[in-house]
């Protein structure tokens, strides 16, 4: 089993799965300890925001751990057999842990595409 998590600064989960580019990916080792194989970061044309093709490395892992994401996102990893669990975790090493011991991850805030709040108007 392959766990990838969105990190951008890879050493925490980020947010913005759609976005990504950076993905931290872990597996279990022989002595079943969790492990990072691999570190993707992909150009801005390989954001799934951005990717149109088939084969993508994201294709290839069997979960998808992330701060945020849109269900749009979630539709498409699904349909390529990966599942998507947004998270409250901050911990890539410790949410990959966890997934591997079956344990359930702590959820994540409501995710929007609102980057910015609406400004108040001051009253007459």
């Amino acid at each position: 089993m392959l766990i990838a998590v969105t990190s951008q600064n890879f050493r925490t989960i980020t947010q913005h799965a759609g976005k990504s580019r950076r993905f931290l990916i872990f597996a279990q080792n022989a002595s079943g300890q969790t492990v990072e194989v691999e570190r993707l970061d992909l150009p801005l044309e390989m954001s799934m925001h951005e990717f149109k093709g088939e084969d993508h490395p994201i294709f290839k892992v069997d979960f998808l751990v992330t701060g945020s994401s849109g269900q749009g996102f979630v539709k498409r990893l699904a349909q390529q057999g990966v599942k998507v669990i947004a998270t409250g975790e901050s911990d890539p090493l410790k949410a990959a842990e966890a997934l591997f011991a079956g344990k359930t991850l702590s959820p994540a805030a409501p995710h929007t595409h609102a980057h910015h709040p609406a400004p108040v108007m001051p009253r007459r």
